[in-house]
């Protein structure tokens, strides 16, 4: 009788979590063959193809990067206020270090672009580099697993989603030529309802999710980046303190597979397809290229390291449970992958089209950079706090 084959390293790796990562990295590297082959402009016309009907008559790529990406923050939202109510998040401290680490990982960048480009025809993209892309970020430290305490990674996803509100916030201050009041005036009708139906305990979660497609139909609408909206509605889904599960974990528990197995692989697919040029090489050493590469790579590292630093030195809060300021300082060159945020930002910067492949390609460049150094480092981390362990260990028996 034929041995049968052994299944189980294959689903410990898929219910790692890992495998997310890993299909993430390869849907990057399809696009970018893709876009550098004969394939391109099939896939730039498929992407282009309108789907719907009326006011909601999208793009593909639009769909993936408006709708889909909602879902990714409702995901990330749902993470968030579970952490808030009981976990990592839930004392004043432990919540502040990510807001303030986020604060400086987007000034620090923002200034160090400034400074590289004052007084050139590029110093408007300053608000590129300020972007952490979440899914990029959070894929690479999942692939760490248990290399990184589960603390840090909440802690990453906290920063993340303050940053992206305030990149958000940039781009609305900044780069909107126009937001539609009354649109925003009718999203906030909605969320006050959907918090008096938290407030007096509606639990049923087809009550929140109906108004929430809603809520994103209305921010789109208002000139505001519609991923928010995902965020929004999660801090509006029940929760409790108690054993008992409540909407909020039925829904985190229902949306991780697609998000992590289907949502994240095709925002990949369809946003990395930078075509490479000649003129992308020189780019990378101009004051726009530099701008962005040292305040994406070391910007974010030095900004989010000296402010998390500062803020528990003034007593304002705590690190993580079972971190220590080497995983900060990795976790601040993840938060280099700037990637979709800053390509967006930078879409909106300039007219011409050079300076936007140039910024393209110098975006990759410091993603690359910082999500390798970033993953190398945090692993490295845990190799010497093992070394350490084992070392204590042997003198402790002797």
């Amino acid at each position: 009788m034929a041995k049968l084959i052994n299944l189980e390293v294959f689903q410990r790796f898929f219910r790692s979590g890992q495998v997310g990562g890993f299909l993430l990295l390869i849907c990057v590297a399809i696009s970018l063959i893709i876009a550098n082959t004969a394939s391109k402009e099939n896939f730039e016309t498929f992407l282009a193809t309108k789907l719907g009907f009326g006011a909601v008559n999208y793009s593909i790529l639009a769909w993936i990067n408006d709708a889909l990406m909602a879902i990714f923050f409702l995901l990330v939202g749902l993470e968030i206020k579970r952490e808030l109510v009981e976990g990592e998040l839930s004392s004043v401290k432990s919540a502040a270090l990510p807001v303030i680490a986020a604060l400086g990982g987007m000034l620090v960048p923002a200034l160090i672009y400034s400074f590289f480009n004052k007084g050139a025809e590029t110093a408007d993209g300053w608000g590129i580099p300020m972007a952490t892309d979440i899914a990029f970020a959070l894929a690479i430290i999942a692939m760490l697993g248990k290399s990184v305490p589960t603390s840090l990674k909440i802690f990453l996803a906290a920063l993340a989603i303050v940053d992206d509100l305030g990149a958000i916030l940039v781009i609305a201050i900044f780069y909107t030529n126009q937001i539609h009041f009354e649109y925003l005036a009718m999203a906030g009708g909605i969320l006050v309802l959907l918090g008096l139906m938290n407030y007096f305990g509606v639990k049923k979660l087809v009550f929140y999710l109906i108004p929430g497609v809603f809520l994103w139909y209305f921010i789109h609408h208002s000139g505001i980046h519609a991923t928010i909206a995902g965020v929004l509605l999660a801090f509006t889904i029940p929760t409790n303190e108690t054993d008992v599960k409540s909407p909020l974990e039925k829904l985190e528990h229902f949306l991780t597979t697609p998000v992590n197995y289907i949502i994240m692989p095709i925002f990949a697919l369809a946003n990395t397809n930078i075509t490479f040029q000649k003129e992308m090489l020189t780019g990378l050493v101009s004051p726009l290229g530099l701008g962005i590469i040292v305040g994406l790579f070391v910007g974010k590292t030095i900004g989010v390291t000296f402010f998390s630093w500062l803020a528990v030195k003034l007593k304002w809060a705590d690190l993580p449970t079972g971190a220590g300021w080497k995983h900060i300082l990795g976790l601040g060159m993840l938060a280099g992958i700037g990637f979709t945020m800053s390509i967006f930002i930078a879409l909106l910067s300039f007219s011409e089209v050079l300076h936007v492949s140039q910024a393209k390609f110098a975006i990759l460049t410091a993603s690359i950079l910082s999500g390798v150094v970033g993953f190398v480092f945090l692993k490295s981390v845990k190799a010497q706090e093992l070394t350490t362990e084992r070392s204590l260990t042997t003198e402790d028996t002797k």
